[in-house]
Order: structure tokens, then sequence, then C-alpha cells
């Protein structure tokens, strides 16, 4: 029988490589420290999803 490889992951983070387990409570981060600056960047709305909508124009009230 065959030993299984742990999958490693770049940490959004810091770029560390990391074990991708169920043992690593901060997955997919390295860290508590990664995690909770890549919290803290999220509350701060450093990290936006764009709006490719057109705008529409105001609907003025006569």
């Amino acid at each position: 029988m065959s030993a299984i490889t742990p999958r490693l992951v770049t940490c959004p983070n810091c770029k560390k490589l990391t074990e991708y387990s169920t043992s690593n409570t901060f997955r997919p981060f390295c860290s508590q420290r990664c995690k909770m600056i890549d919290l803290g960047d999220w509350a701060n709305e450093n990290y936006k999803i764009p709006d490719n909508k057109p705008a529409e124009p105001d609907d003025e009230i006569d």
C-alpha cells in the first residue's frame, strides 16, 4: 500500500507552502496570523468584486 502524499498549497497571504489537510486548522493559510490579515483585508474592503454592468441613468421624479 502506498503512502498518501500531502497536498501542498501556497498560502494566499505570505506565499509559503503549507499542507492542505484537516490537520491544518488555518487552511488554506499557513497560520492564524495570515488568516487574520486576510480577514482584515476583507473587513477594510481591500478586496472588491468588479461590477461590469453599464451604469443606469437615475430615475427622475417629476
